[in-house]
């Protein structure tokens, strides 16, 4: 008997995505008899029954394709704006999985799609997961597809903006993806032999980022490379994210934990511009020209570099031969070099983020790159 498999793409974008769509259907249809349905622009083609068929003409030419040709969304499935309202569709959800005799949903994302994938295990879909975010932060897999593209990409604008910076004597602040892992960003800065590294899970001083600034202009360099994660905050900064998440927990009525979410999230949307903020600080206090560059979605879009074609292709394949042997629960976790099936439990809502640590910052103290400690 054929397995009807459902496939979506839930998120960002990313590289990789195209690449690990083909790999499980190209498995899948070779050698397990699969068919494969996907459904449009994440959950919500779910909701909607927008679906399109994957079959082996619609895989030829995409694995360098950037992007997802199934399209894609942030839609949760039990909040899921309708109307003007959020509304809970898990059931409608279940009606389309039902409607095509699904076997299996493989969702494709980041952190988001395993919580919502989680959320339609408990209601009795047979969910897997492949896991993608160019952060690297999702939890019990040593490596995301999209990070290594997004890795280059980074690496190659630092590398540009060196010699504005030399020619000019200029500060050249990068703002780097990362909200709340700091993968890229210090992975990047290393890379590309930036000055300065800051990263969200470390906490920065002003002050000690011009100090190391003006300590590069005593020693004759007059140029300085800023890598900051678009989640880093200054020490004041975190202990009133600490503060406020504190309060909120601790929070003895509704209407209270309500208005200590809205302070914030006015405190996210002001954090926003926190690197023109320290941009203006570091010109003012180093004395030297300083500008800002913000690589946004330049990181996460185009083709798929080589590491992240082999990564996505690999968990792919073996998520299909796991739909084949009744496998269902799990997202497809990289282990070293093995795929190894991780429970959606284990997963749902927790970060992979930067230790303090790490090897690789350890490794960056001892270049003498500064962290803003």
């Amino acid at each position: 008997m054929s397995k009807h498999i459902g496939i979506l793409t839930s998120g960002g974008d990313c590289p990789g995505l195209n690449a690990a769509i083909r790999g499980i259907a190209k498995a899948g249809i070779k050698n397990f008899d699969m068919k494969f349905l996907g459904f449009r622009n994440g959950f919500r083609g779910l909701v909607q029954d927008r679906t399109q068929n994957i079959d082996q003409e619609m895989l030829s030419g995409i694995l360098t394709d950037g992007g997802t040709f199934l399209g894609t969304s942030r839609d949760k499935p039990h909040k899921m704006p309708v109307g003007g309202k959020n509304l809970d569709m898990t059931d409608t959800i279940i009606e389309t999985y039902e409607r095509h005799h699904l076997d299996a949903l493989v969702c494709l994302g980041g952190g988001g799609t395993q919580k919502n994938a989680l959320h339609l295990k408990k209601a009795g879909l047979n969910v897997v997961t492949l896991p993608k975010t160019i952060d690297n932060d999702v939890a019990m897999t040593d490596i995301t597809f999209g990070f290594d593209t997004a890795l280059g990409i980074a690496t190659e604008a630092i590398d540009r903006v060196h010699s504005t910076a030399t020619s000019h004597d200029r500060v050249i602040v990068v703002e780097i993806m990362g909200h709340r892992a700091g993968w890229l960003a210090l992975e990047s800065g290393i890379a590309a032999g930036a000055d300065v590294i800051l990263i969200p899970e470390i906490a920065y001083e002003i002050e000690s980022v011009v100090e190391a600034i003006k300590d590069r202009k005593r020693a004759g360099k007059h140029f300085s490379i800023v890598a900051v994660a678009e989640g880093a905050m200054t020490r004041e900064q975190a202990t009133t994210i600490e503060s406020l998440l504190e309060q909120k927990a601790n929070a003895s009525n509704k209407s209270e934990k309500s208005e200590i979410s809205k302070q914030l999230s006015d405190f996210h949307d002001e954090h926003v511009a926190h690197t023109q903020y320290l941009t203006r600080e570091l010109e003012k206090q180093t004395g030297c020209e300083s500008r800002l560059t913000i690589l946004g979605h330049i990181q996460r879009g185009g083709t798929p570099s080589p590491v992240d074609r082999v990564l996505a292709t690999q968990l792919g394949t073996t998520c299909a031969k796991y739909l084949a042997d009744g496998g269902h629960g799990d997202m497809m976790s990289i282990r070293g070099q093995e795929v190894v099936p991780v429970a959606l439990e284990d997963v749902a809502g927790k970060k992979k983020l930067v230790p303090t640590d790490h090897p690789l910052v350890e490794t960056a103290r001892l270049l003498g790159t500064s962290l803003g400690e």
